[in-house]
C-alpha cells in the first residue's frame, strides 16, 4: 500500500498546492510511482499539470459522493510516473453533501484503499480550511506535512490544526 500524505493548512497561500505539485513531480523523476489527489476546489493543482478547468468532468467530488470510483478518474500527467486526480468548482457542494453520510470522516480513506493499488506515494492537496475535506484527507493520511509563513497567521492557523 502506498504512504499517504496529506499536504494541508488552513491558512490559504501557504504553500500547500506549490508543496504538492512538486514533490509529487520530483518524485516521480525518482520513478516511484506517485498519485497526487488535488481535494481543493479551486484545482490549481489539476490546472498546474494541464488539466484544463473544462475537461474536469469527472472528479474527486464524484468519487467522493459514490458516482464513480476512484480509479475511473486518474488521469496522466507528462510524467510517466505521476497520476493527478482532479479537482472542480463541483468539490464545494462535497462539504454538504458529505454531512449527512455515515463514517464522513472516512470515506476518502476508503475509496483510496478500495481503487488505488500500486503507488508508492499518495499525496493529498488540501483546500484552506478545516472542513470536511480536510479532515478526510487527515483521516487517510498516514502522515502531515504543514506549509507555512513565518508570520502571525499562519502560525495561528498551524496551532488550530495541532489541536485537531
Amino acid at each position: 500500500m502506498a504512504k499517504v500524505i496529506a499536504i494541508t493548512n488552513q491558512k490559504g497561500g501557504v504553500g500547500k498546492t506549490t508543496t504538492a505539485v512538486n514533490l509529487s513531480a520530483s518524485i516521480a523523476v525518482a520513478e516511484k510511482k506517485v498519485m497526487l489527489i488535488d481535494l481543493d476546489p479551486q484545482g490549481n493543482a489539476s490546472s498546474g499539470f494541464g488539466i484544463q478547468r473544462l475537461t474536469r468532468e469527472n472528479n474527486i467530488y464524484h468519487a467522493l459522493i459514490g458516482y464513480c470510483r476512484l480509479n475511473q478518474i486518474v488521469r496522466d500527467t507528462e510524467l510517466k510516473y505521476l497520476k493527478i486526480v482532479p479537482a472542480g468548482t463541483s468539490l464545494i457542494g462535497a462539504e454538504i453533501e458529505l454531512v449527512s453520510m455515515e463514517e464522513r470522516e472516512k470515506i476518502l480513506k476508503k475509496i483510496i484503499s478500495n481503487s488505488l493499488n500500486g503507488f508508492d506515494y499518495i499525496f493529498l492537496d488540501c483546500p484552506p480550511s478545516l472542513g470536511i475535506l480536510t479532515i478526510n484527507a487527515l483521516c487517510a493520511a498516514d502522515s502531515v506535512i504543514i506549509p507555512l509563513q513565518c508570520e502571525y497567521y499562519a502560525m495561528e492557523g498551524l496551532g488550530n490544526l495541532m489541536k485537531l
